[in-house]
């Protein structure tokens, strides 16, 4: 899978220390993935869900959740939000259009 974009993951990092290399490890696994569905993903990341059009991931013992869209056909994985799992929890980034 390609990411797009790696910048924000590197980003969240910097302010949430805590987060940096279970981040990073995702990114590793994810990066050497080639699903093609989310049973499959399910299969690496057993608590990944769907959540409207995205997939979210537990970060950290669900501290965090990582809101990802992925394009299976593709390849492509877009990084959409990082969230602490209070703001997750607020829902307003499922006023996301594409959600």
């Amino acid at each position: 899978m390609h990411i797009i974009s790696f910048r924000i993951l590197r980003e969240y990092a910097e302010t949430h220390a805590d987060s940096q290399e279970v981040l990073s490890n995702w990114y590793k696994v994810a990066t050497k993935a080639k699903w093609s569905n989310l049973l499959e993903v399910q299969q690496v990341f057993p608590k990944a869900e769907a959540v409207g059009n995205f997939t979210v991931f537990n970060i950290k013992g669900n501290k965090y959740r990582l809101i990802v869209s992925i394009d299976y056909e593709g390849q492509l994985i877009y990084i959409k939000y990082i969230l602490t799992h209070a703001e997750y929890d607020k829902e307003n980034w499922k006023d996301d259009p594409y959600f």
